[in-house]
Protein backbone atom coordinates (compact mmCIF):
# COMPACT_ATOMS: atom_id res chain seq x y z
CA UNK A 1 0.00 0.00 0.00
CA UNK A 2 1.38 3.06 -1.14
CA UNK A 3 1.88 5.47 2.64
CA UNK A 4 -1.24 8.30 0.78
CA UNK A 5 -3.54 5.49 1.16
CA UNK A 6 -2.44 4.42 4.71
CA UNK A 7 -2.33 8.45 5.53
CA UNK A 8 -6.05 7.93 3.59
CA UNK A 9 -7.22 4.74 6.06
CA UNK A 10 -5.64 7.09 9.15
CA UNK A 11 -7.52 10.05 8.37
CA UNK A 12 -10.76 7.59 8.07
CA UNK A 13 -9.93 6.16 12.24
CA UNK A 14 -10.15 10.02 13.13
CA UNK A 15 -13.56 10.01 12.37
CA UNK A 16 -14.57 6.83 14.99
CA UNK A 17 -11.19 7.17 17.39
CA UNK A 18 -10.30 10.10 19.62
CA UNK A 19 -7.03 11.58 17.26
CA UNK A 20 -4.38 11.02 20.27
CA UNK A 21 -5.14 7.67 19.93
CA UNK A 22 -4.77 7.60 16.25
CA UNK A 23 -1.52 9.78 16.73
CA UNK A 24 -0.01 6.91 18.57
CA UNK A 25 -1.03 4.04 16.47
CA UNK A 26 0.51 6.39 13.20
CA UNK A 27 3.39 6.70 15.20
CA UNK A 28 3.91 3.00 15.85
CA UNK A 29 3.15 2.22 12.88
CA UNK A 30 6.06 4.23 11.32
CA UNK A 31 9.00 4.16 13.61
CA UNK A 32 8.52 1.16 15.69
CA UNK A 33 11.06 -1.82 14.86
CA UNK A 34 9.71 -4.86 13.30
CA UNK A 35 9.49 -6.53 16.00
CA UNK A 36 7.33 -4.30 17.59
CA UNK A 37 4.52 -4.36 14.85
CA UNK A 38 3.89 -8.36 15.21
CA UNK A 39 0.97 -9.52 17.42
CA UNK A 40 0.76 -6.28 19.35
CA UNK A 41 -0.30 -6.47 22.53
CA UNK A 42 -2.86 -4.02 23.50
CA UNK A 43 -3.41 -3.55 26.74
CA UNK A 44 0.38 -3.16 27.21
CA UNK A 45 0.38 -0.74 23.87
CA UNK A 46 -1.81 1.35 26.12
CA UNK A 47 -0.19 1.41 29.25
CA UNK A 48 3.07 2.49 27.23
CA UNK A 49 1.49 5.25 25.63
CA UNK A 50 -0.48 6.04 28.61
CA UNK A 51 -3.88 6.08 27.39
CA UNK A 52 -6.77 4.71 28.00
CA UNK A 53 -7.07 0.87 27.59
CA UNK A 54 -10.60 0.04 26.50
CA UNK A 55 -10.60 2.98 24.01
CA UNK A 56 -6.82 1.50 22.71
CA UNK A 57 -8.90 -2.08 22.35
CA UNK A 58 -11.62 0.02 20.12
CA UNK A 59 -9.14 1.77 18.18
CA UNK A 60 -7.26 -1.49 17.24
CA UNK A 61 -10.88 -2.31 16.39
CA UNK A 62 -11.57 0.03 14.02
CA UNK A 63 -7.90 0.13 12.80
CA UNK A 64 -8.52 -3.88 11.80
CA UNK A 65 -11.67 -3.40 10.11
CA UNK A 66 -10.55 -0.31 8.08
CA UNK A 67 -7.37 -2.75 7.18
CA UNK A 68 -4.46 -1.12 9.04
CA UNK A 69 -4.19 -4.19 10.70
CA UNK A 70 -4.80 -8.09 10.80
CA UNK A 71 -6.45 -9.93 13.93
CA UNK A 72 -4.88 -12.58 15.31
CA UNK A 73 -6.96 -15.31 17.71
CA UNK A 74 -3.97 -17.05 19.56
CA UNK A 75 -4.33 -19.87 21.67
CA UNK A 76 -1.72 -19.68 24.72
CA UNK A 77 -0.05 -22.45 26.72
CA UNK A 78 -0.98 -21.23 30.43
CA UNK A 79 2.60 -22.67 31.47
CA UNK A 80 5.28 -21.21 29.72
CA UNK A 81 3.03 -18.44 27.34
CA UNK A 82 3.93 -20.06 23.97
CA UNK A 83 1.18 -20.18 20.90
CA UNK A 84 0.04 -23.03 20.71
CA UNK A 85 -2.02 -22.61 17.66
CA UNK A 86 -2.72 -19.10 16.07
CA UNK A 87 -5.96 -18.36 14.08
CA UNK A 88 -6.94 -15.55 11.60
CA UNK A 89 -10.88 -16.04 13.01
CA UNK A 90 -11.81 -17.69 16.50
CA UNK A 91 -14.03 -20.00 14.06
CA UNK A 92 -11.08 -22.38 13.53
CA UNK A 93 -10.76 -22.55 17.41
CA UNK A 94 -11.69 -26.05 17.40
CA UNK A 95 -10.07 -28.55 19.53
CA UNK A 96 -11.15 -29.56 22.26
CA UNK A 97 -7.26 -29.97 23.93
CA UNK A 98 -4.10 -27.91 23.06
CA UNK A 99 -0.91 -29.75 24.11
CA UNK A 100 2.23 -28.07 24.82
CA UNK A 101 5.00 -29.96 24.44
CA UNK A 102 7.46 -28.05 26.21
CA UNK A 103 5.05 -28.23 29.01
CA UNK A 104 4.35 -31.46 28.23
CA UNK A 105 0.93 -30.84 29.43
CA UNK A 106 -2.64 -30.74 27.51
CA UNK A 107 -5.31 -28.39 28.35
CA UNK A 108 -9.12 -27.74 27.33
CA UNK A 109 -9.11 -24.04 25.74
CA UNK A 110 -10.88 -21.24 27.98
CA UNK A 111 -11.67 -17.35 26.33
CA UNK A 112 -10.66 -16.06 29.37
CA UNK A 113 -7.35 -17.79 29.98
CA UNK A 114 -5.64 -19.00 27.36
CA UNK A 115 -6.96 -17.07 23.94
CA UNK A 116 -5.08 -14.07 23.18
CA UNK A 117 -6.10 -11.40 20.41
CA UNK A 118 -3.27 -9.80 19.22
CA UNK A 119 -2.51 -7.20 15.99
CA UNK A 120 -0.08 -7.72 13.29
CA UNK A 121 0.01 -4.39 11.11
CA UNK A 122 -0.97 -5.62 7.59
CA UNK A 123 1.10 -6.33 4.91
CA UNK A 124 -0.47 -3.42 2.95
CA UNK A 125 0.67 -0.97 5.21
CA UNK A 126 3.88 -1.95 6.27
CA UNK A 127 6.13 -4.92 5.88
CA UNK A 128 7.71 -6.63 8.37
CA UNK A 129 9.95 -9.65 9.49
CA UNK A 130 7.52 -11.63 11.02
CA UNK A 131 5.05 -11.29 7.57
CA UNK A 132 7.72 -13.65 6.52
CA UNK A 133 8.04 -16.18 9.81
CA UNK A 134 10.37 -18.94 8.64
CA UNK A 135 13.55 -16.10 7.15
CA UNK A 136 13.03 -15.19 11.05
CA UNK A 137 16.73 -15.92 12.74
CA UNK A 138 15.83 -18.54 15.73
CA UNK A 139 15.87 -15.95 18.35
CA UNK A 140 13.50 -13.60 16.52
CA UNK A 141 11.38 -16.82 15.99
CA UNK A 142 11.00 -17.47 19.56
CA UNK A 143 10.25 -13.77 20.45
CA UNK A 144 7.97 -12.88 17.37
CA UNK A 145 6.31 -15.64 17.00
CA UNK A 146 6.24 -18.59 19.35
CA UNK A 147 6.07 -16.44 22.41
CA UNK A 148 2.95 -14.84 22.82
CA UNK A 149 1.83 -11.36 23.93
CA UNK A 150 1.31 -12.31 27.60
CA UNK A 151 5.06 -13.25 27.89
CA UNK A 152 7.15 -9.70 28.78
CA UNK A 153 10.21 -9.82 27.13
CA UNK A 154 13.66 -8.43 28.08
CA UNK A 155 14.31 -5.42 25.58
CA UNK A 156 17.39 -4.28 25.81
CA UNK A 157 19.11 -8.05 26.91
CA UNK A 158 16.80 -10.54 25.24
CA UNK A 159 19.98 -11.98 23.54
CA UNK A 160 21.61 -12.67 26.65
CA UNK A 161 19.35 -13.83 28.31
CA UNK A 162 18.67 -16.89 26.09
CA UNK A 163 22.02 -17.42 26.06
CA UNK A 164 22.02 -18.25 29.66
CA UNK A 165 19.67 -21.26 29.21
CA UNK A 166 20.19 -22.38 25.03
CA UNK A 167 23.40 -24.62 24.57
CA UNK A 168 22.90 -25.16 20.62
CA UNK A 169 20.79 -24.13 18.89
CA UNK A 170 20.52 -24.41 14.34
CA UNK A 171 18.27 -23.86 10.99
CA UNK A 172 17.43 -26.74 9.66
CA UNK A 173 16.07 -26.75 6.14
CA UNK A 174 13.11 -29.36 5.18
CA UNK A 175 14.20 -32.76 4.57
CA UNK A 176 17.82 -32.21 5.82
CA UNK A 177 19.78 -33.82 8.17
CA UNK A 178 22.15 -32.18 11.27
CA UNK A 179 24.23 -33.35 13.83
CA UNK A 180 24.67 -31.36 17.14
CA UNK A 181 28.22 -32.21 19.29
CA UNK A 182 28.06 -31.05 22.69
CA UNK A 183 29.15 -31.32 26.46
CA UNK A 184 25.65 -32.53 28.32
CA UNK A 185 25.95 -30.34 31.80
CA UNK A 186 24.47 -32.18 34.99
CA UNK A 187 20.50 -30.85 34.49
CA UNK A 188 17.34 -31.48 33.01
CA UNK A 189 18.35 -30.39 29.48
CA UNK A 190 15.34 -29.84 26.66
CA UNK A 191 15.78 -30.37 22.95
CA UNK A 192 12.69 -28.19 21.97
CA UNK A 193 11.25 -27.18 18.25
CA UNK A 194 9.10 -24.74 17.99
CA UNK A 195 7.86 -24.78 14.42
CA UNK A 196 6.48 -28.70 14.64
CA UNK A 197 5.83 -27.57 19.13
CA UNK A 198 8.30 -30.78 19.60
CA UNK A 199 10.29 -31.37 22.31
CA UNK A 200 12.39 -33.92 23.64
CA UNK A 201 13.24 -34.23 27.61
CA UNK A 202 16.77 -35.45 28.57
CA UNK A 203 17.10 -36.61 32.57
CA UNK A 204 21.44 -35.35 32.64
CA UNK A 205 22.37 -36.70 35.67
CA UNK A 206 25.10 -39.49 37.57
CA UNK A 207 28.88 -39.98 37.39
CA UNK A 208 30.09 -38.08 33.95
CA UNK A 209 31.31 -40.59 31.10
CA UNK A 210 33.67 -39.35 28.60
CA UNK A 211 32.27 -42.10 26.07
CA UNK A 212 30.05 -40.60 23.32
CA UNK A 213 26.26 -40.82 23.92
CA UNK A 214 24.15 -41.17 20.78
CA UNK A 215 20.43 -39.44 19.81
CA UNK A 216 18.37 -39.22 17.15
CA UNK A 217 15.58 -37.41 16.38
CA UNK A 218 12.71 -36.81 13.80
CA UNK A 219 10.76 -33.88 13.39
CA UNK A 220 7.45 -33.80 11.76
CA UNK A 221 4.03 -32.74 12.36
CA UNK A 222 3.05 -35.90 14.16
CA UNK A 223 5.71 -37.19 17.42
CA UNK A 224 5.83 -34.94 20.07
CA UNK A 225 8.84 -37.03 22.03
CA UNK A 226 7.41 -36.72 25.29
CA UNK A 227 9.39 -39.65 26.64
CA UNK A 228 12.09 -39.06 29.17
CA UNK A 229 16.13 -40.19 28.48
CA UNK A 230 18.17 -41.32 30.59
CA UNK A 231 21.79 -39.82 29.89
CA UNK A 232 24.86 -39.29 31.72
CA UNK A 233 27.12 -36.09 31.87
CA UNK A 234 29.56 -35.73 28.74
CA UNK A 235 29.91 -35.46 24.83
CA UNK A 236 26.56 -36.43 23.44
CA UNK A 237 26.14 -36.85 19.14
CA UNK A 238 22.75 -35.47 18.63
CA UNK A 239 21.35 -36.45 14.73
CA UNK A 240 18.14 -34.24 13.88
CA UNK A 241 16.09 -34.80 11.04
CA UNK A 242 13.44 -32.85 9.27
CA UNK A 243 10.32 -34.48 7.78
CA UNK A 244 8.82 -31.32 7.29
CA UNK A 245 7.96 -29.20 4.35
CA UNK A 246 9.43 -26.05 6.10
CA UNK A 247 12.66 -25.15 8.14
CA UNK A 248 12.66 -26.17 11.51
CA UNK A 249 14.78 -24.79 14.65
CA UNK A 250 15.66 -27.49 17.23
CA UNK A 251 17.48 -25.90 20.21
CA UNK A 252 19.34 -27.28 23.20
CA UNK A 253 18.22 -25.96 26.34
CA UNK A 254 18.81 -26.29 29.94
CA UNK A 255 16.11 -26.51 32.25
CA UNK A 256 17.13 -24.15 34.71
CA UNK A 257 16.31 -20.45 36.86
CA UNK A 258 17.51 -18.41 33.98
CA UNK A 259 14.64 -19.95 31.76
CA UNK A 260 11.78 -20.14 33.99
CA UNK A 261 12.33 -16.87 35.17
CA UNK A 262 11.65 -15.22 31.52
CA UNK A 263 8.63 -17.57 31.17
CA UNK A 264 7.65 -16.50 34.08
CA UNK A 265 7.37 -13.05 33.97
CA UNK A 266 4.06 -12.39 32.38
CA UNK A 267 2.11 -9.47 31.54
CA UNK A 268 -1.91 -8.82 30.88
CA UNK A 269 -3.40 -9.68 27.67
CA UNK A 270 -6.75 -8.79 25.98
CA UNK A 271 -8.55 -12.05 26.28
CA UNK A 272 -11.61 -13.54 23.65
CA UNK A 273 -13.27 -13.43 26.67
CA UNK A 274 -13.09 -9.59 26.88
CA UNK A 275 -13.27 -9.03 23.21
CA UNK A 276 -16.45 -11.42 23.07
CA UNK A 277 -18.03 -8.83 25.77
CA UNK A 278 -17.05 -5.38 23.84
CA UNK A 279 -19.82 -3.40 22.22
CA UNK A 280 -17.06 -2.21 19.56
CA UNK A 281 -16.27 -5.78 18.39
CA UNK A 282 -19.98 -7.01 18.43
CA UNK A 283 -20.70 -4.34 16.30
CA UNK A 284 -18.24 -4.63 13.88
CA UNK A 285 -17.84 -8.17 13.45
CA UNK A 286 -21.20 -9.54 14.77
CA UNK A 287 -21.18 -12.00 11.60
CA UNK A 288 -17.45 -13.62 12.09
CA UNK A 289 -17.21 -14.50 15.99
CA UNK A 290 -18.33 -18.13 16.39
CA UNK A 291 -19.21 -20.98 13.67
CA UNK A 292 -22.55 -22.84 14.49
CA UNK A 293 -20.99 -25.74 15.57
CA UNK A 294 -18.70 -24.12 17.97
CA UNK A 295 -19.04 -24.54 21.75
CA UNK A 296 -16.12 -22.67 23.50
CA UNK A 297 -15.70 -22.97 27.37
CA UNK A 298 -15.64 -19.27 29.84
CA UNK A 299 -14.72 -19.80 33.27
CA UNK A 300 -15.67 -16.68 34.63
CA UNK A 301 -18.40 -13.82 32.93
CA UNK A 302 -20.44 -11.66 34.42
CA UNK A 303 -24.35 -11.59 33.17
CA UNK A 304 -26.34 -8.11 33.71
CA UNK A 305 -30.47 -8.27 32.81
CA UNK A 306 -32.95 -5.55 32.67
CA UNK A 307 -35.87 -5.26 32.38
CA UNK A 308 -38.89 -2.21 32.98
CA UNK A 309 -42.03 -2.89 34.84
CA UNK A 310 -45.16 -2.63 33.49
CA UNK A 311 -44.57 -1.67 30.22
CA UNK A 312 -47.61 -3.12 29.30
CA UNK A 313 -49.48 -0.54 31.28
CA UNK A 314 -47.30 2.11 29.63
CA UNK A 315 -48.50 0.99 26.15
CA UNK A 316 -51.95 1.03 27.01
CA UNK A 317 -51.93 4.71 28.92
CA UNK A 318 -49.63 6.87 26.57
CA UNK A 319 -50.48 4.55 22.86
CA UNK A 320 -48.03 2.05 21.25
CA UNK A 321 -46.11 5.11 19.41
CA UNK A 322 -44.95 7.40 22.28
CA UNK A 323 -44.37 4.18 24.27
CA UNK A 324 -42.09 2.67 21.31
CA UNK A 325 -40.33 5.65 21.81
CA UNK A 326 -39.92 5.98 25.20
CA UNK A 327 -38.61 2.33 25.34
CA UNK A 328 -36.02 3.53 22.11
CA UNK A 329 -34.70 5.87 24.17
CA UNK A 330 -34.50 3.71 27.29
CA UNK A 331 -32.39 1.37 25.48
CA UNK A 332 -29.71 4.17 23.63
CA UNK A 333 -29.27 4.92 27.49
CA UNK A 334 -28.62 1.49 28.55
CA UNK A 335 -26.46 0.67 25.31
CA UNK A 336 -24.06 3.77 26.02
CA UNK A 337 -23.61 2.78 29.57
CA UNK A 338 -23.09 -0.58 28.98
CA UNK A 339 -20.14 0.54 26.37
CA UNK A 340 -18.45 3.25 28.93
CA UNK A 341 -18.02 -0.07 31.06
CA UNK A 342 -16.37 -2.69 29.14
CA UNK A 343 -19.72 -4.47 28.35
CA UNK A 344 -22.08 -4.96 25.32
CA UNK A 345 -25.25 -5.75 25.06
CA UNK A 346 -26.32 -9.45 23.58
CA UNK A 347 -29.41 -8.71 22.58
CA UNK A 348 -33.05 -7.46 23.63
CA UNK A 349 -36.02 -9.47 24.15
CA UNK A 350 -39.07 -7.50 24.38
CA UNK A 351 -38.46 -4.57 26.63
CA UNK A 352 -34.99 -6.54 28.06
CA UNK A 353 -31.59 -6.21 27.67
CA UNK A 354 -29.22 -9.37 28.11
CA UNK A 355 -25.55 -7.74 28.18
CA UNK A 356 -22.40 -8.83 29.78
CA UNK A 357 -19.16 -7.88 31.39
CA UNK A 358 -15.54 -8.90 31.57
CA UNK A 359 -15.56 -8.51 35.53
CA UNK A 360 -18.32 -8.19 38.08
CA UNK A 361 -16.99 -4.70 39.13
CA UNK A 362 -18.18 -3.05 35.57
CA UNK A 363 -21.32 -4.78 36.18
CA UNK A 364 -22.15 -3.64 39.06
CA UNK A 365 -20.96 0.57 38.08
CA UNK A 366 -23.15 -0.57 34.97
CA UNK A 367 -26.22 -1.66 37.25
CA UNK A 368 -26.06 1.16 39.43
CA UNK A 369 -25.51 4.19 36.28
CA UNK A 370 -28.60 2.58 34.57
CA UNK A 371 -30.55 3.23 37.57
CA UNK A 372 -29.80 6.69 38.47
CA UNK A 373 -30.16 7.69 34.85
CA UNK A 374 -33.67 6.31 34.54
CA UNK A 375 -34.79 7.99 37.80
CA UNK A 376 -32.95 11.51 35.94
CA UNK A 377 -34.80 10.74 32.99
CA UNK A 378 -38.28 10.00 34.63
CA UNK A 379 -38.01 13.11 36.80
CA UNK A 380 -37.46 15.34 33.55
CA UNK A 381 -40.42 14.08 32.09
CA UNK A 382 -42.44 14.38 35.45
CA UNK A 383 -43.23 10.84 35.69
CA UNK A 384 -42.53 7.22 36.36
CA UNK A 385 -42.84 5.64 33.27
CA UNK A 386 -39.84 3.56 33.16
CA UNK A 387 -39.13 1.51 36.18
CA UNK A 388 -36.26 -0.41 35.69
CA UNK A 389 -35.32 -4.04 37.18
CA UNK A 390 -31.66 -5.64 37.27
CA UNK A 391 -30.36 -8.36 38.03
CA UNK A 392 -26.78 -9.38 37.94
CA UNK A 393 -24.51 -13.25 38.54
CA UNK A 394 -21.42 -14.37 37.94
CA UNK A 395 -20.09 -17.83 36.73
CA UNK A 396 -18.68 -19.59 34.27
CA UNK A 397 -20.49 -20.39 30.84
CA UNK A 398 -20.22 -21.44 27.13
CA UNK A 399 -19.85 -19.31 24.03
CA UNK A 400 -21.92 -20.00 21.12
CA UNK A 401 -23.75 -19.13 18.17
CA UNK A 402 -27.65 -18.79 18.15
CA UNK A 403 -30.04 -17.67 15.04
CA UNK A 404 -27.11 -16.08 13.30
CA UNK A 405 -25.70 -13.76 16.68
CA UNK A 406 -22.64 -14.47 19.04
CA UNK A 407 -24.57 -15.74 22.43
CA UNK A 408 -24.04 -17.18 25.64
CA UNK A 409 -25.70 -20.45 27.46
CA UNK A 410 -25.23 -22.48 30.54
CA UNK A 411 -27.06 -22.26 34.11
CA UNK A 412 -25.00 -18.75 35.00
CA UNK A 413 -27.32 -17.59 31.97
CA UNK A 414 -30.29 -19.03 33.86
CA UNK A 415 -29.95 -17.49 37.15
CA UNK A 416 -28.94 -14.27 36.11
CA UNK A 417 -32.36 -14.05 34.00
CA UNK A 418 -34.17 -15.35 37.19
CA UNK A 419 -32.53 -12.96 39.62
CA UNK A 420 -33.85 -9.86 37.32
CA UNK A 421 -37.16 -11.53 37.77
CA UNK A 422 -37.39 -10.88 41.52
CA UNK A 423 -36.44 -7.18 41.28
CA UNK A 424 -39.33 -4.54 41.65
CA UNK A 425 -38.71 -1.35 40.69
CA UNK A 426 -35.30 0.48 41.17
CA UNK A 427 -34.06 -2.32 42.44
CA UNK A 428 -30.54 -4.38 41.61
CA UNK A 429 -30.17 -7.39 42.80
CA UNK A 430 -26.63 -9.10 42.45
CA UNK A 431 -25.98 -12.90 43.74
CA UNK A 432 -23.03 -13.95 46.09
CA UNK A 433 -20.63 -14.46 43.15
CA UNK A 434 -21.08 -11.02 42.32
CA UNK A 435 -20.24 -9.63 45.72
CA UNK A 436 -17.66 -12.10 46.18
CA UNK A 437 -15.74 -10.20 43.86
CA UNK A 438 -13.11 -7.83 45.25
CA UNK A 439 -13.46 -4.94 43.31
CA UNK A 440 -16.90 -4.86 43.33
CA UNK A 441 -17.03 -5.19 47.02
CA UNK A 442 -14.77 -2.60 47.13
CA UNK A 443 -16.69 0.08 44.96
CA UNK A 444 -19.79 -0.72 47.59
CA UNK A 445 -18.03 -0.25 50.81
CA UNK A 446 -16.17 3.30 49.06
CA UNK A 447 -19.93 4.10 48.03
CA UNK A 448 -21.43 3.57 51.71
CA UNK A 449 -23.90 1.08 50.31
CA UNK A 450 -24.47 -2.35 52.77
CA UNK A 451 -26.29 -4.91 50.04
CA UNK A 452 -29.18 -6.42 52.04
CA UNK A 453 -28.94 -10.75 52.10
CA UNK A 454 -31.61 -13.00 51.27
CA UNK A 455 -31.72 -16.87 50.15
CA UNK A 456 -33.98 -17.29 47.54
CA UNK A 457 -35.55 -20.48 45.71
CA UNK A 458 -35.08 -19.65 41.65
CA UNK A 459 -37.43 -21.78 39.56
CA UNK A 460 -35.44 -24.78 37.79
CA UNK A 461 -32.81 -24.42 40.20
CA UNK A 462 -32.46 -27.24 43.08
CA UNK A 463 -30.28 -25.42 45.90
CA UNK A 464 -31.20 -21.98 46.80
CA UNK A 465 -29.16 -18.92 45.98
CA UNK A 466 -28.01 -15.93 48.08
CA UNK A 467 -29.51 -12.88 46.87
CA UNK A 468 -28.15 -8.87 48.01
CA UNK A 469 -29.96 -6.29 47.25
CA UNK A 470 -27.97 -3.00 46.49
CA UNK A 471 -29.44 -0.19 48.04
Amino acid sequence: MRMSEAQTLFAMLRQSVQPDIVDALERLVREAPDRKLGRINALAFAASEGLDEEKVINAFLHASHLGLFDVSWNVLCPGCGGVLDANTSLKTVQSDEYTCALCAAGYEPTLDEMVDVSFTVSPRVRRIAAHNPHQLPPLEYFRQVYWGSGVDLPEGDYESKVEEFVLESLELPPGEKAVISLQLPAAPIIIFEPVTHAAQFLNVEGEPTKERQNLSLVFDRAHRHHETINLRPGPARIVVENHTEVRTLPSVCVANDALHDLLGNRRPFLTAKRLLSNQTFRDLYRADTIDVDQRLKITSLTFLFTDLRGSTQLYDRVGDLAAFDLVKTHFSILNEIVAAEAGAVVKTIGDAVMATFPTPDRAVVAAMRMRDAMLQFNKERGNEDLLLKIGIHEGPCIAVSLNERQDYFGQTVNIASRVQNLATSHEIFATGSVLENAKASDLLAQRGLRPMPQNVTLRGITDQIGIFTIP
